[in-house]
C-alpha cells in the first residue's frame, strides 16, 4: 500500500517548490510508479469535493478510526472512480474501506444525482472539463441539458500523441495501436465527443502526430513502453520542426535537452530526412547537453527508449554558457535548439492547481445519535486542520507585481544570453528559439533585443521569415505580436512587420489544443562575409543592460529557483552591477 502512503504524504506534506508533478518525477526515494503516484494524487484532487461529501455522509471515519481523511479520499477515489484499490484483499488498509462499499455506492450516487448528473460519464465530462475548479461539482442547479448533454463549455485539452519515425510509422500505429479508433477531420468534433469515444484526429501541422480524447491513457500499452508513441504536446513539436533539421546542417545542439522530447523529435524528423535523401551515417549528430546530472539521468532513459542511442551524444554535466563556440569540437555544429527555462505561463493549470478537500471528522461525530446535550457547534470552517481542510496550492499566494517585474526581467536577460551565445558558433545557420510563455517580455522583445546586438548584425543573423518556414508551420495562423516588436534597429533586412509574422504563438482556448508557447527561427546568411566594422561581441553587455545575472536570491520564488538549478543553465546567486 506504499502507493496511498506515499501519495498522502506528498499532499500532506510541506510543498518545497516546484509543480507537483516535478516534485513527483525528480523525488527518487518514491517506491511507486511517479506516473501511478501522478494519476492517483491529481485526480484525487479533482475529485476531492465530491469525495469529501460521500465519505462524510456514509461516515467512514467515525467507524473506521485508523483511516486519516487524506488516505479516506485516496482510497474512495479508486474504489468509486478506478477498477478497484491496488492492494492485496487481506491488507488491513483496503478491508478498511471495502467493507463500506455498498454505502460510499450509494452516497456517491446520491451526490451526483444532486448535482444534476444521470449518468457518471456526464459527471467525468464535467469535471474534466473544470479541471476541479468546484464550478462543475457545485448544488447550483443541474450539471446537464435537458437532452442529456453537457452544457457548453471551454473545450478541454486534448491528449497529444507523437508517433516515433525511429521504431514505427504512422500507418503502422493505426494499424495496431489505434486500430480500434474512428477518425475525425476535426478537433472540435472529438473534444466534444462523449468521453467513452474512441476517436482521434490527425493533425494537419506537425506530421505523425495524433490527437486523442483527454482522457485516454496510454501509459501501460506496449507502443509506449517502447518507445513507438511518445506523449508530446502539440506547441512542444513546433521548436524541432520548425528547425528542420537536415543532413547538410552537419552536427545540432540541443542546448537545454532534458527531459528530452524536443531531442528525441529532432532526432525522429533527421532520420526520416536522411531516409527520404539516402543519407546515411552511423555516427552521432545531435548533442544533447544537459547541466544538471540527475535530468541528464532522464534525459539518458528518454534518448534509449525512443531508440535514438546512435544518433544522440548526451554530455551530462555540460553548461551551454560554457562551450566554447570557437573551439573545433564544435564546428561542425550547424544548427541549435533552444528552449530554456521560462515564466511558464503558458503551461495548462499552471496558475488554476486545484485544492484538495478532506472530509471532517467532526461531521461524522455530529451524525452519531447521543445521550447527552447537544451544545451548539459553530459553522465547520474548510479551513480547520483537523478536517475539512483545504490544502492550497503554493500558487494561490499573490506575488507582488514588481517581484513579476523583476522576474521577467532577470528571465529574458538569461534567455537573451543564451541566444547570443548560440550566434556564436563558428558553423551554425540556423537557431531555434522557444518559451512556454505567454509573456512579451520573453518572447517579442527578446527576439528584439537579439536582432539589434552587434553579434547578430556582424556575423548576419535576421530571422527565419514566414515563407522560408516549413509547410506546416507556414500555415499556422497565429503569430507574433506586432507592438511587441517595436524597437528593432534598421539591422539585416528585417522589419518590425516581418518579424512579428516570422514569431509563431500558441494559444490557449483559441480551439487548436495547444498551451500557451512562442517559438521563433533565426537563420544566418553565409554568403556574405561577417561586417568586422563592429566590435566583436560588443553588443553583449549592452543588451544585457550592464548588469551581469547570478540568479534569484532565495526568498523571491522557491519554485523558479528549484526550476532554474534544475534545468542546468543558471549559476546560483544575486545581481551585481558589472563595474564600468
Amino acid at each position: 500500500m506504499s502507493l496511498y502512503h506515499e501519495a498522502a504524504s506528498i499532499l500532506t506534506g510541506p510543498g518545497g517548490g516546484g509543480s507537483l508533478k516535478s516534485r513527483i518525477y525528480n523525488n527518487r526515494a518514491l517506491k511507486s510508479s511517479p506516473a501511478h503516484l501522478y494519476a492517483l494524487v491529481s485526480e484525487t484532487i479533482k475529485w476531492s469535493d465530491l469525495l469529501r461529501e460521500v465519505v462524510e455522509r456514509s461516515q467512514l471515519l467515525s467507524v473506521e478510526k485508523k483511516l486519516t481523511p487524506v488516505l479516506a479520499v485516496l482510497l474512495a477515489h479508486d474504489l468509486l472512480l478506478r477498477s478497484g484499490i491496488a492492494a492485496a484483499a487481506s491488507h488491513p488498509l483496503k478491508l478498511s474501506i471495502t467493507r463500506h462499499k455498498t454505502r460510499l455506492n450509494a452516497e456517491f450516487v446520491k451526490a451526483r444525482l444532486r448535482r444534476g448528473f444521470s449518468s457518471i460519464d456526464a459527471l467525468r465530462a464535467s469535471v474534466d472539463l473544470h479541471g476541479g475548479s468546484g464550478k462543475a461539482l457545485g448544488n447550483g442547479g443541474p450539471g446537464e441539458e435537458k437532452d442529456g448533454r453537457v452544457p457548453t463549455r471551454p473545450l478541454p485539452h486534448p491528449r497529444w500523441v507523437r508517433i516515433n519515425a525511429l521504431r514505427t510509422t504512422l500507418e503502422a500505429q493505426l494499424k495496431t495501436t489505434f486500430a480500434d479508433y474512428s477518425h475525425t477531420d476535426t478537433l472540435v468534433s472529438l473534444l466534444e465527443a462523449p468521453p467513452t469515444e474512441k476517436m482521434l484526429h490527425i493533425d494537419r501541422h506537425i506530421p505523425d502526430l495524433l490527437a486523442l480524447p483527454p482522457r485516454a491513457d496510454f501509459t501501460n500499452t506496449v507502443a509506449y513502453m517502447q518507445g513507438d508513441i511518445i506523449l508530446q504536446d502539440k506547441a512542444s513539436c513546433f521548436p524541432a520542426y520548425l528547425l528542420d533539421p537536415s543532413p547538410e546542417d552537419g552536427e545540432l545542439i540541443d542546448a537545454c535537452a532534458a527531459p528530452g522530447n524536443k531531442t528525441t523529435h529532432l532526432a525522429s524528423l533527421l532520420s526520416e530526412r536522411r531516409r527520404v535523401s539516402g543519407t546515411s551515417t552511423k555516427n552521432p549528430s545531435i548533442w544533447a547537453l544537459e547541466r544538471d546530472k540527475t535530468r541528464a539521468e532522464t534525459l539518458k532513459r528518454m534518448v534509449e527508449t525512443a531508440g535514438a542511442n546512435h544518433m544522440i551524444t548526451v554530455k551530462a554535466g555540460q553548461d551551454f554558457l560554457r562551450v566554447d563556440p570557437g573551439n573545433e569540437v564544435w564546428g561542425g555544429v550547424g544548427a541549435i535548439l533552444l528552449d530554456p527555462s521560462c515564466s511558464g505561463s503558458g503551461i495548462v493549470g499552471r496558475d488554476e492547481i486545484p485544492r484538495l478537500i478532506l472530509p471532517s471528522r467532526d461531521t461524522e461525530r455530529q451524525a452519531k445519535p447521543s445521550n447527552k446535550k447537544k451544545r451548539k457547534r459553530g459553522p465547520i470552517h474548510e479551513s480547520t486542520v483537523s478536517g475539512g481542510s483545504i490544502i492550497p496550492p503554493p500558487q494561490d499566494r499573490e506575488i507582488p507585481s514588481d517581484s513579476i517585474t523583476h522576474r521577467l526581467s532577470s528571465l529574458s536577460a538569461f534567455q537573451l544570453k543564451l541566444i547570443l551565445h548560440a550566434f556564436r558558433f563558428q558553423s551554425a545557420r540556423k537557431v531555434v528559439y522557444s518559451t512556454c510563455s505567454i509573456h512579451a517580455e520573453e518572447n517579442e522583445h527578446v527576439v528584439i533585443r537579439a536582432l539589434n546586438s552587434d553579434i547578430a548584425r556582424r556575423r548576419r543573423w535576421s530571422v527565419l521569415r514566414r515563407e522560408g518556414q516549413v509547410v506546416g508551420l507556414r500555415k499556422w495562423s497565429t503569430r507574433g505580436t506586432l507592438s511587441a516588436c517595436e524597437g528593432l534597429e534598421s539591422g539585416y533586412g528585417d522589419t518590425t512587420e516581418v518579424v512579428a509574422d516570422a514569431c509563431l504563438r500558441c494559444l490557449i482556448g483559441d480551439g487548436e489544443g495547444t498551451i500557451g508557447f512562442f517559438v521563433v527561427g533565426f537563420v544566418r546568411d553565409l554568403t556574405i562575409g561577417e561586417d568586422n566594422e563592429l566590435a566583436p561581441d560588443s553588443g553583449a553587455t549592452a543588451d544585457c543592460d550592464e548588469e551581469e545575472w547570478e540568479g534569484f536570491s532565495d526568498i523571491l520564488d522557491p519554485e523558479l529557483n528549484h526550476a532554474w538549478s534544475s534545468s542546468g543553465e543558471m549559476p546560483t546567486g544575486k545581481k551585481k552591477k558589472r563595474k564600468k
